[in-house]
């Protein structure tokens, strides 16, 4: 059985807390969305022009990972854009949260799958 899951609001809150404490990357809450069960997207930006998207999923064991929303590579930050607001259309409850990573060196915590 997996572990209970935290409310978002309490996880995003706990992330952004430890991500901002690290000098490499700035980690801003872009939209906030359902407090109790809503799911994020993480916009990596390069501030270079250029973007990722990860999108929340849970694995078959019931564990948070990441998936690949905007592909393997880095996508012009326009295209990365257009992606986050068709989640938002599909998902009102939606959270984003933005990484500013010029170095390429953020990694979030669950697996990348």
């Amino acid at each position: 059985m997996p572990a209970p899951r935290l409310k978002t609001d309490l996880w995003a809150a706990a992330l952004l807390r430890r991500w901002n404490h690290d000098t490499a990357v700035v980690a801003t809450l872009v939209r906030r969305g359902d407090a109790d069960a809503g799911s994020v997207l993480l916009k990596i930006s390069r501030l270079d022009g250029t973007a990722t998207v990860l999108s929340q999923t849970v694995t078959a064991e019931g564990e948070r990972a990441w998936m690949r929303g905007t592909g393997a590579s880095p996508v012009a930050d326009a295209e990365a854009e257009a992606y986050i607001q068709r989640q938002r259309k599909r998902d009102p409850d939606l959270w984003v949260i933005e990484i500013e990573d010029r170095r390429g060196l953020f990694a979030p915590d669950e697996p990348v799958i």
